[in-house]
């Protein structure tokens, strides 16, 4: 008898726990009709971000004009004119494509990036253009093309060191050294018949030494004061206390920044310039350089920055049309 009252005891008991988990399942299935608080479910998720302002690229290498180029790679129509006058008897298979038509650049997704080079070359100098243009995609639904576009902008910015717009600009060159009495100084001896110490000496030897303007720049070119570049002369007489140092630059895109350049390493003088701007979301950048080998020359940082910043320009230009 007492062996049978112990196991009813233990049927009850595993009964009345039974019963307990039925209740538990049931309360923890009516909680679970509420809603879904798990991040990223919510009905009133934010709409994805619009998708960038472009969603094609240009042809690169037409997209500089060929009177730019001109002015840019001087040497490269006499070269133009030997090869059309070296094919004109042998027929079209071996004929030369024109030094203005470029030659692109080798991408794996042309709809993403293309680009395009030119080149000039005499016996004592070389020019090179390069154009590079990137359609940024963002791949965050919270960040729009142009956003993407817009960082990856100012990374670029700043791994070339350009200065914001909190960091003030150095000084003019001829301000250091120099307070208010030594302007006094030269402003004096300059207002008589002009031959005092003032900027005209430092032209005149700047100009028999062959580093300033581009007439150096053309004997180089070309072995001696070529007059093929028309308008040299104007872009050689800028001002001297213009800034030339890497900088950004207003009116171009929607942000641009231009980085200079020199080396003078065992190789040659050149110098590097380079103009970055974006447009929504594409990214094109200006890589114009000179190379000399006569190291007594310095390639004109002025004449080159005008230059390609005239490529920048009308790669611009064209943005704003589409």
């Amino acid at each position: 008898m007492q062996r049978r009252a112990r196991t009813y005891v233990t049927g009850v008991a595993l009964a009345v726990m039974l019963s307990g988990g039925l209740t538990a399942c049931t309360g923890s299935s009516d909680e679970g009709d509420g809603e879904d608080t798990k991040p990223g479910t919510s009905s009133s998720a934010a709409p994805p971000a619009e998708p960038g302002r472009y969603s094609t690229l240009p042809e690169p290498c037409g997209a500089v004009g060929v009177e730019t180029l001109k002015k840019l790679l001087p040497g490269a129509e006499a070269a133009e004119d030997t090869a059309a006058s070296s094919a004109s008897g042998k027929g079209t298979d071996d004929e030369k494509a024109s030094p203005y038509e470029g030659e692109a650049t080798v991408t794996y997704d042309t709809d993403r990036r293309v680009g395009c080079r030119w080149k000039s070359a005499t016996s004592l100098a070389s020019r090179h253009l390069t154009v590079d243009l990137e359609r940024v995609v963002s791949y965050d639904p919270a960040v729009s093309d142009d956003e993407q576009a817009q960082l990856l902008y100012d990374e670029r910015a700043g791994q070339a060191e350009i200065p914001t717009d909190d960091e003030s600009s150095p000084p003019p060159e001829d301000a250091e050294g120099g307070g208010e009495d030594s302007s006094a100084d030269d402003s004096a001896e300059g207002d008589g018949d002009g031959s005092g110490d003032g900027k005209s000496g430092d032209e005149s030897e700047s100009a028999d030494n062959g580093s300033g303007g581009d007439g150096g720049s053309d004997e180089s070119d070309n072995g001696s004061q070529a007059p093929g570049e028309p308008g040299d002369a104007a872009e050689s007489s800028q001002p001297q206390d213009e800034d030339l140092s890497p900088r950004k630059l207003d009116g171009l895109g929607d942000g641009a920044y231009i980085d200079d350049q020199l080396d003078t390493g065992d190789s040659g003088v050149h110098r590097d310039i380079t103009v970055v701007f974006r447009s929504g979301n594409v990214i094109a950048t200006v890589k114009y350089d000179q190379w000399l080998t006569d190291k007594r020359r310095t390639p004109d940082s002025a004449e080159l920055q005008e230059k390609a910043r005239s490529v920048a320009a009308e790669l611009a230009a064209g943005f704003d049309d589409n």
